[in-house]
């Protein structure tokens, strides 16, 4: 993040941005800490949930396509081919969220009913389990196309950043 844009974040967070300074509104006394607290907590707890049902965050970096070009010095030919595969892999990923997402507001509509619908209880849980294995094939084809565009050396640099866990898969 920036650092000129950190205190705009932290504005429209709640948070003071100068309260670490001991200069400006405190912190705790108006309440704005708390809120921006519980708000970031509900944002974390709803984004783990998330990526345990996809079994995953992506790549864990930021940036992942400038992230992988830069520490396996790759060509432009590959870093092209490679963000096209991180493409596919993001959107992939997407629709298996909005797949989770249908699938909740299928069990809940299947609650509120007057009687249980165990039929559309049932569809629900396996489109989350369908949703969940197309984000698996979808990374373990993602990394067959990894693995054929890079060479020898940089295959090696990329299974030793997932093994030390600079990236997750």
């Amino acid at each position: 993040m920036h650092s000129r844009f950190h205190r705009h974040w932290m504005r429209f967070h709640g948070v003071d941005p100068f309260a670490y300074a001991s200069c400006g509104r405190a912190r705790h006394g108006d309440g704005w800490g708390e809120e921006a607290l519980r708000r970031a907590q509900r944002f974390a707890h709803r984004r783990f949930e998330e990526d345990d049902v996809l079994g995953g965050a992506g790549l864990g970096v930021r940036r992942p396509l400038r992230f992988l070009a830069w520490r396996l010095e790759l060509s432009a030919e590959q870093t092209g081919a490679l963000a096209r595969i991180l493409e596919h892999l993001k959107l992939e990923r997407a629709q298996a969220a909005l797949d989770v997402r249908r699938a909740a507001a299928d069990l809940a509509d299947a609650l509120e009913a007057s009687e249980f619908g165990r039929a559309k209880a049932d569809a629900a849980t396996e489109l989350r389990a369908a949703a969940a294995r197309r984000a698996q094939e979808a990374v373990a084809k993602a990394l067959s196309e990894l693995h054929a565009l890079l060479d020898p050396e940089q295959r090696a640099q990329l299974a030793e950043m997932v093994r030390t866990g600079a990236i997750r898969l």
